[in-house]
């Protein structure tokens, strides 16, 4: 079975605008004080060496937001700065997200016509723009609550279906989708409101190379001139 396929585009713009939320919803709604819940009911927080292997992918997602908000208690009750917090984030995206995958995908045609050491140079700047995008967005977000949907599995492939609830009843449906590595589940793509990540941004690339070139993408990336889209601030005080 191939990955599932990206969804209806439209205004490209306007949906880039919304992609930073796509990462931002499994670290910065709990790095504030989020309730991960599941029909309704809070699920208990677990602890980092609790996360196996072998977990199922639902399991996974709620275990990674359960281990950023046992961080983020932590060093609130010790008095930790900022600084501290987003590393423990990062340090939890990284183990979930398969950035490889994500910016392989986001190249399409255009990452076997580069060599491996542009490959190398192009995921970890990738990989430094989406972090941008869920660290900047973190303090725009305070409290809301996260419900767990589901799960559906297909041979190597999954998905994961939550929602974020704001404190003013607004709500977004956040799809996960993850591949099977033999030895972990992990999340190669992200659906918000039925817009992918990877497609949004495999949009914006391929119109910098088919206009200029991989190595004029190189350029803006390295000089951090794509956008990290920040999502604006909901709930409390907007």
């Amino acid at each position: 079975m191939q990955p599932l396929g990206d969804r209806t585009r439209g205004n490209d713009s306007a949906r880039l605008r919304r992609c930073g939320a796509a990462l931002v919803i499994l670290v910065a709604a709990v790095s504030l004080g989020t309730l991960p819940a599941r029909s309704g009911d809070a699920v208990q927080d677990v602890p980092p060496t609790a996360i196996a292997a072998r977990v199922r992918p639902l399991d996974l997602i709620k275990s990674s937001v359960s281990q950023v908000l046992a961080a983020v208690q932590s060093q609130k009750a010790a008095g930790s700065e900022s600084g501290s917090r987003r590393t423990e984030i990062r340090r939890v995206a990284e183990g979930l997200f398969d950035f490889n995958e994500m910016a392989r995908l986001t190249l399409s045609r255009h990452w076997s016509a580069q060599s491996p050491r542009d490959q190398d140079e192009f995921v970890r700047l990738f990989t430094a723009l989406l972090e941008r995008c869920y660290l900047s967005t973190i303090e725009n977000y305070a409290g809301e609550r996260i419900t767990f949907l589901g799960e559906s599995i297909d041979g190597s492939y999954a998905q994961v279906r939550s929602r974020i609830t704001t404190d003013r009843r607004v709500e977004i449906s956040i799809d996960y989708r993850l591949i099977d590595r033999r030895d972990r589940w992990e999340v190669y793509d992200v659906v918000l409101d039925r817009v992918s990540l990877v497609s949004n941004y495999r949009s914006q690339f391929n119109s910098i190379i088919r206009t200029s070139s991989f190595g004029e993408l190189l350029t803006r990336l390295r000089n951090k001139q794509i956008e990290a889209h920040v999502v604006p601030r909901v709930g409390r005080g907007s």
